[in-house]
């Protein structure tokens, strides 16, 4: 069985959506297959040296953890990896996002690794946009054996930076959903019940709070929706710097009444509040020239386990994650005029919603399931 060096920078407890994809894919690997090397995360304080020490001990893998909160491809890094990757009997190398630590993939097969993989994300297809971090990207292409790709967008980009060579060895690899975890059961009247909206319609969207994620156009489209179905609440899940201009955005645009923050989150709440939703809405936009961009959205399938219909923007990826008139729609980011359209048509018309939840639910059991994304992690670790 082969052994595999995890080199990572996005591990739990770290939260973030890279975090949870490489933990997922790890902990469904063979047992006594894994070994993760990562930063560590968060303050230098004892409570969150305490959070981390008790995630690491509750893994079925050892985790090593550097010493800084971000590692980068230095000569120590790079050594620190190589002496854990020998002392491990380590023989492949699964690095959590390419870029940058996939630098570090030459030093580490002189050092043993017979095969390197490097995870890629939205960043590596903005980093495939400027020269100096292209060249780098390209590197990493060259180093590694296989590159993994969320979609047909990232993919595009990252394959003409890293070169034909590299570009053949790409192959998809997107997150996974846990379809028990989020399901059409999952708590969501006792959601509503406890913010007192049992009886409304409910737009609900799940996200960090920064302006790529169009939480904004959500805001701004709220006359509109609240036009044609008045009692209509938006529910905005998450936190995030961009709390604080959606308030005053909510306030100027008069809809403040209509409009939920949460706040965060815990994890395990996650299902029952897309469940409290009648209809998922995230409007993605792509920003700074396309430097800020969606990579996936895997928001978008997690409510569809859970039953909902979702509206997505058109950033990146994002329309990856959706079935176009299928599980639900995909409309222009930061276009608050078709956001409204495709809302208020989602709850006019309950027959709709049943039908794309539904199919929304069967696709993620078909295609998205964690079980068959690790299968084919573990099937690319071993060189099949």
């Amino acid at each position: 069985m082969r052994k595999t060096l995890i080199v990572t920078n996005d591990f739990p407890p770290r939260p973030g959506g890279i975090q949870a994809f490489v933990h997922n894919m790890a902990v469904r690997q063979p047992a006594g297959s894994i070994v993760v090397y990562a930063s560590s995360w968060g303050p230098r304080s004892d409570a969150h040296r305490r959070e981390t020490e008790r995630f690491d001990a509750e893994q079925p893998f050892p985790v090593i953890r550097d010493r800084t909160t971000m590692m980068v491809p230095t000569p120590r890094v790079t050594r620190r990896a190589a002496e854990i990757l020998r002392a491990e009997g380590c023989d492949a190398v699964w690095f959590g996002a390419a870029a940058p630590l996939g630098l570090m993939a030459p030093a580490l097969r002189r050092a043993g690794a017979a095969r390197l993989l490097g995870m890629t994300h939205g960043h590596e297809a903005a980093w495939a946009q400027l020269p100096a971090s292209r060249q780098l990207l390209r590197r990493i292409g060259e180093g590694t054996d296989t590159l993994t790709y969320l979609g047909e967008y990232t993919r595009s980009r990252i394959a003409r930076a890293v070169g034909p060579g590299p570009a053949a060895r790409m192959v998809q690899l997107p997150p996974g959903v846990d379809e028990k975890t989020f399901h059409p059961d999952s708590g969501g009247a006792e959601v509503r019940a406890r913010l007192g909206l049992t009886d409304r319609p409910v737009v609900v969207c799940v996200s960090r709070l920064v302006p790529r994620k169009g939480q904004d156009t959500l805001i701004t489209a709220m006359p509109r929706i609240l036009a044609v179905e008045p009692d209509t609440v938006l529910l905005i899940v998450g936190g995030g710097p961009y709390l604080a201009d959606l308030r005053r955005l909510a306030e100027a645009t008069g809809v403040a009444d209509s409009v939920r923050f949460t706040g965060s989150v815990p994890w395990a709440e996650l299902p029952a509040h897309y469940g409290a939703g009648d209809v998922f809405a995230m409007p993605c936009r792509t920003r700074r020239g396309g430097l800020d961009v969606e990579g996936l959205g895997i928001v978008y399938l997690e409510a569809s386990a859970t039953g909902l219909p979702v509206v997505a923007g058109d950033s990146g990826g994002a329309p990856d994650a959706v079935l176009e008139g299928r599980t639900g729609y995909v409309v222009p980011g930061g276009a608050p005029g078709a956001a409204a359209e495709r809302i208020v048509r989602l709850l006019g018309d309950e027959g709709l919603r049943r039908e794309l939840g539904a199919a929304g639910r069967r696709w993620v059991e078909e295609a998205w399931r964690w079980d068959l994304l690790a299968g084919r992690l573990g099937a690319l670790l071993a060189g099949e």
